[in-house]
């Protein structure tokens, strides 16, 4: 997801490298003043007090998966406490404080729409035969930050396959849960709840494309989108939906979260551009999160060789 303000900037974005990777004594320290902040005038005192969160499981059978990069990991550590999740607050720090609370099993996915084989999948059934892969994949934000993530998934093509979709279906609409009472976010007005995004048919069959179930070997964290979430990563990472429990295949583009908040700011391709600029900020260079100085954004966040021909003929500013 992204941020609506230009002044909601972290202090990892400002102070030396050593005072970042310590921050979670700045963190403890301004929490309580971060959440104030983020639910001003919204009754923040309602807020259920953080809970732990649920110990993640360890995946076995897990294979080394095409397309990844060789590029340095983002520490464990930063992926789970500096997320974007606003189902659990609008602060970074906010899903790894009250995401713990979040119940995930059992957990089913509706697969319907234009398809042959709809269904109503308990999550172990739709994990029943998918042959689980790491995959090294970089995640861009448009707030101009990135992660080096080893996901662990399979590719999203295998339950469009099984679902057997009609000609008619053109593309594919995901829709995140909405329980308030585990999600505290959604108590607010900070989208249109629930959560939803969409794919053009030819970007979900891509085989870059991915449903992932963990990371750094292990299940899903709640703040990182358990149990299951989409990963696109040419994309910026507001496309990739977390705690899916819908996909949809419709025969017209599907109405998406952050085109219908500000459809200025977020078009429905979201492919990254450094070319095209956010219209509140630069999106020419990013900041790797752990690192100080900033870097060249890679036009498709780098993966132009295996993307770039979905896009022949379009104009990507246009269609951003």
């Amino acid at each position: 997801m992204l941020i609506k303000r230009p002044s909601d900037i972290k202090a990892s974005e400002i102070t030396p490298e050593g005072l970042y990777l310590n921050r979670r004594e700045f963190i403890r320290a301004s929490s309580g003043a971060a959440v104030g902040v983020a639910f001003a005038g919204l009754g923040a005192a309602s807020l259920a007090a953080p809970a732990p969160a649920f110990a993640q499981e360890p995946l076995g059978d897990v294979k080394k998966g095409p397309f990844g990069t060789d590029e340095k990991l983002t520490p464990y550590d930063d992926v789970t406490t500096y997320n974007n999740f606003y189902e659990f607050g609008t602060d970074k720090s906010d899903p790894s404080r009250y995401a713990g609370r979040l119940q995930t099993k059992p957990w089913t996915v509706k697969i319907d729409g234009l398809c042959d084989k709809p269904a109503d999948y308990h999550l172990e059934d739709l994990l029943k035969g998918q042959a689980l892969e790491e995959r090294i994949y970089r995640l861009r934000c448009v707030e101009a930050w990135s992660m080096v993530i080893p996901w662990v998934g399979f590719p999203l093509a295998n339950v469009i396959n099984r679902a057997q979709p009609t000609s008619q279906a053109k593309f594919v609409a995901f829709t995140t849960l909405y329980r308030p009472s585990q999600m505290p976010g959604q108590r607010y007005p900070a989208l249109d709840w629930p959560y939803v995004e969409g794919l053009r048919m030819d970007e979900a069959l891509h085989p870059l494309t991915i449903l992932a179930v963990g990371l750094y070997g292990k299940t899903l964290p709640n703040q990182d989108g358990a149990p299951i979430r989409l990963v696109v990563p040419w994309k910026y990472g507001f496309k990739s939906i977390k705690s899916i429990v819908r996909i949809s295949f419709v025969d017209r583009q599907p109405p998406t979260a952050w085109n219908k908040e500000n459809s200025h700011e977020y078009g429905f391709y979201s492919n990254v551009n450094p070319e095209v600029d956010h219209p509140r900020w630069s999106q020419a260079r990013e900041r790797r999160i752990g690192e100080f100085f900033r870097r060249k954004t890679l036009m498709f966040n780098g993966y132009g060789d295996q993307v770039a021909k979905l896009y022949e003929g379009m104009d990507l500013r246009k269609y951003y």
